[in-house]
C-alpha cells in the first residue's frame, strides 16, 4: 500500500457515520462521480451564447487528428517520431495492473477537454471497448481549480463530489489506497495555479508517480511539464481534416441534410483565409453553427472580418432574445465601448506567464457590474467558483468567483484593440519595446486582429514583424488582415512561389506556420507552386495522404493543388514501407505534381500496398526518385527502385 504524500492535508470534515464496509463506500463514491460528472459532459456550448441550447458530449464529440509518439522515453533521438492513431481509444494499449503516465498535448481549441469529457461519459454510461471501460473509478479533475490542494482525497471531496455525499476525505482516502483500479485525468496542466511553484509539488508527484503510483494518469496540457517520467506515453491532437468536418456537421449541426451540409462546406471553401483557423476543433465548430443560422453568412476577407462578424452574432442573440429597448441601448452601448476590458485583457497576456485569470470583485471594480453582466450573458465571459486558502471559524471553505474568456483567442480580440492603440501613440522604440513582451508564435491572432483593426498601428506592427528573423512572412499575413483584399499580396505570393519554398528544420515556428499558410493561400488561389523543399523535418504522411505532418513544430502542409515538385530530404532517415506509402498517396492527391523526389534517406528496396497510388501516379507521368549514393527512380508498375 503505498504511503501518503507529504502533502497529505489533514481532514477538516466535520465526523459524520461511516459506511459498514469497504464495497458500499466504493459504490457511493462511484455513484456520485457519475452524478457529478453528469452535470459537466450534458453542458457542452458549441456557441457561447446558445445556453438555451445545450449538448451531450456523445452529440457533438468527433475524432479530430491523433498521434503517438515512438521512440526513446527521452522524446528525442535517432528512431523517434511521431505515428498517426486510428481510434482515440487506441492512446491506451497498455496491458492491465501496468500502470501508465499519459500526456496528451495540443493547442487551445483543439479538444482536450471535450475529449476527457468523452471519457467521463463512455465511463459513466459503460460504454464497451472504451478506454476506462473497466475502470472502477475514474477521477476527473480541472486543473486550474487545485491551488493550494495538497491531497488527492482532498480535490475529489472539494471539486468533484455534491456537498450531499456522506463520504468524509479520509473516507476517500481510504478507498483510493485500497482499489487498484483507478483511473486520473489531471485537465489543463498549463492552466494550474502552482505550476511552477513549489506549492505545485503535490501534483507534480502525482504526474512524475511519486503518488499514486497504482493509478493510471492522463494528463492534458498545452505543453509538456518541465519534469515527467520517461516512461510516460505522450499523444498530441492534430485538429480536424477534411472527414472530420464532415463528420461533425452531420452529427452535430444538420444531421444528414446533404444539401445543408454541402452549404456549410462551400461556404468554408468561400473563406480561404479561414482555413487555419477552422483546423482548431473549436472555432469550426463555431463556423459550422453560424454558417448555418446566419443567413447573412457572406465571404469574409480576412480572420479579422469574421471575428467582428461572430462577436456581433453574440451580441444580437441577446438581443433578439430580450427585445427590450432599454436592454437594447445599454447592449450597443456594451458593445462598442470596452476599452476597460481591452486593456485587461492586453494586461494579461502580456505578462510573462500570462495571466488571464480575474476575481470576479476585481473585475467588476474596473468594468462595472453592468458590463461584466452583459458579458457573462452572451457567453464571452466565464464565471467559476473556486476554493480560496481561507477556512471559516468552524473549518468550512470559503469560496471565492474567478472570471476568465470563454477561450483565450477572444482574450486575443480585445486586447488587439489596445495593442492596436499602443501601436498609433508609441514611437517606434517604444513600440518595439511593447511588443518584446508578446510572441508572434503564441499570439499571432493577436497581431493580426491589430493589424486589421487600425490601418495606421498595422503599418507600425508590420513594420516591427519584417525586422524580426522570420517574420517577413508572417509580416504577409498581417498585411492581408490589414486590407482585407487578397488581391494586395498576391504579387508577394507569386513571387514566393516562383521559386524554390524551403520549409527547414532549423525555422522557427512562426515562420513555419506562415510559410504553410501562404502555401495554403496559393493553392486556394490556382497560383502555381514551383517547388516546396522539406530539409531535415522528417515528415509524416498519415494512411490516407490528407495532409504531411512536421513533428518537430506540431504543424500540418496540407493538399496543395497547384504544386509541381515536391522535394523532402532527410539525412540518414531510415523510412518504413508505411512511412513511403504515406508520403506518396499525399503526393497523389496534390493534382499537378509532376516530381517527388526523396533525398538522402534510408528507403525500402520495394514499395508494397499502394498499387492504386501507384497507378494514379503513373496515369499522370509523376517521375518518383531517390538520391542517396546515386540516383534511383521507382517503377510505378513494380514498385521497385531502379537506377537512373
Amino acid at each position: 500500500m503505498p504511503h501518503p504524500s507529504k502533502f497529505e492535508q489533514k481532514d477538516n470534515s466535520k465526523t459524520i457515520p461511516h459506511p459498514p464496509r469497504y464495497k458500499e463506500h466504493l459504490q457511493i463514491l462511484a455513484a456520485d462521480l457519475k452524478l457529478a460528472y453528469k452535470a459537466l459532459y450534458e453542458a457542452i456550448q458549441p456557441i457561447p451564447y446558445i445556453r438555451d441550447r445545450l449538448y451531450c458530449v456523445d452529440k457533438v464529440f468527433i475524432e479530430g487528428g491523433s498521434e503517438k509518439w515512438v521512440g526513446d522515453g527521452t522524446f528525442r533521438g535517432k528512431g523517434t517520431s511521431w505515428v498517426r492513431l486510428e481510434s482515440y481509444k487506441d492512446i491506451y494499449t497498455n496491458p492491465p495492473g501496468k500502470p501508465v503516465r499519459y500526456i496528451i498535448q495540443a493547442d487551445p481549441g483543439f479538444g482536450k477537454t471535450t475529449q476527457t469529457l468523452q471519457y467521463t461519459f463512455n465511463w459513466s454510461t459503460g460504454v464497451k471497448g472504451s478506454p476506462f471501460a473497466d475502470v472502477q473509478l475514474l477521477i476527473y479533475l480541472r486543473m486550474r481549480q487545485l491551488r493550494g490542494i495538497r491531497s488527492l482525497a482532498v480535490a475529489i471531496k472539494r471539486y468533484i463530489l455534491p456537498k450531499s455525499c456522506l463520504l468524509t476525505i479520509a473516507d476517500i482516502r481510504k478507498i483510493l489506497e485500497h482499489t487498484t483500479s483507478v483511473a486520473i485525468v489531471l485537465d489543463g496542466w498549463d492552466e494550474y495555479p502552482e505550476m511552477d511553484t513549489k506549492l505545485g509539488g503535490y501534483m507534480r508527484d502525482i504526474i512524475t508517480a511519486r503518488a499514486s503510483p497504482n493509478h493510471d494518469v492522463t494528463l492534458t496540457t498545452r505543453y509538456l511539464p518541465k519534469d515527467f517520467p520517461a516512461t510516460a506515453r505522450r499523444v498530441r491532437l492534430t485538429g480536424f481534416d477534411d472527414q472530420a468536418r464532415d463528420q461533425y456537421i452531420r452529427k452535430a449541426v444538420v444531421d444528414d441534410n446533404d444539401e445543408a451540409v454541402e452549404q456549410i462546406k462551400q461556404r468554408l471553401k468561400d473563406n480561404p483565409v479561414l482555413a487555419d483557423l477552422c483546423q482548431v476543433p473549436l472555432f469550426f465548430v463555431m463556423f459550422a453553427h453560424l454558417a448555418h443560422e446566419k443567413e447573412e453568412f457572406k465571404r469574409f476577407r480576412s480572420v479579422t472580418e469574421f471575428f467582428s462578424f461572430m462577436i456581433k452574432c453574440f451580441h444580437d442573440h441577446l438581443r433578439n432574445k430580450v427585445k427590450d429597448r432599454n436592454v437594447e441601448k445599454q447592449s450597443h452601448q456594451y458593445e462598442g465601448r470596452h476599452e476597460a476590458l481591452s486593456a485587461m485583457a492586453y494586461e494579461g497576456l502580456s505578462k510573462p506567464d500570462q495571466q488571464i485569470v480575474w476575481t470576479k470583485k476585481g473585475l467588476i471594480r474596473r468594468l462595472g457590474e453592468g458590463f461584466y453582466e452583459h458579458h457573462k450573458r452572451i457567453g464571452m465571459l466565464v464565471e467559476e467558483e473556486v476554493i480560496t486558502d481561507q477556512s471559516t471559524a468552524d473549518g468550512s471553505d470559503v469560496y471565492t468567483s474567478e472570471i476568465r474568456f470563454y477561450h483565450k483567442l477572444f482574450c486575443e480580440w480585445y486586447a488587439a484593440y489596445h495593442l492596436a492603440e499602443l501601436a498609433v501613440t508609441l514611437n517606434d522604440a517604444e513600440l518595439s519595446e511593447e511588443l518584446k513582451k508578446l510572441d508572434p508564435y503564441d499570439l499571432q491572432y493577436l497581431y493580426r486582429f491589430a493589424c486589421g483593426l487600425r490601418s495606421e498601428a498595422g503599418k507600425k506592427i508590420i513594420s516591427y514583424l519584417q525586422s524580426l528573423k522570420g517574420g517577413e512572412k508572417f509580416a504577409v499575413l498581417c498585411i492581408l488582415e490589414q486590407t482585407g483584399k487578397v488581391d494586395d499580396i498576391m504579387g508577394t505570393v507569386r513571387k514566393l512561389c516562383a521559386d524554390t519554398v524551403y520549409i527547414n528544420r532549423g525555422d522557427t515556428k512562426l515562420l513555419q506556420r506562415s510559410t504553410l499558410q501562404l502555401l495554403d493561400i496559393a493553392s486556394s488561389h490556382k497560383i502555381p507552386i514551383a517547388e516546396v523543399c522539406i530539409w531535415d523535418c522528417s515528415p509524416v504522411a498519415d494512411q490516407s495522404g490528407s495532409s504531411l505532418a512536421l513533428p518537430r513544430s506540431q504543424l500540418s502542409l496540407p493538399i496543395l493543388s497547384t504544386l509541381q515538385e515536391l522535394v523532402i530530404r532527410d539525412r540518414g532517415r531510415r523510412m518504413d514501407n508505411t512511412e513511403v506509402v504515406g508520403i506518396l498517396r499525399y503526393t497523389a492527391q496534390c493534382a499537378a505534381v509532376k516530381v517527388l523526389q526523396f533525398g538522402h534517406q534510408i528507403l525500402p528496396d520495394r514499395v508494397q500496398g499502394a498499387e492504386s497510388t501507384l497507378l494514379t501516379l503513373r496515369s499522370r507521368n509523376v517521375s518518383v526518385k531517390w538520391h542517396r549514393v546515386s540516383m534511383k527512380h521507382l517503377n510505378l508498375l513494380s514498385g521497385r527502385w531502379v537506377l537512373d
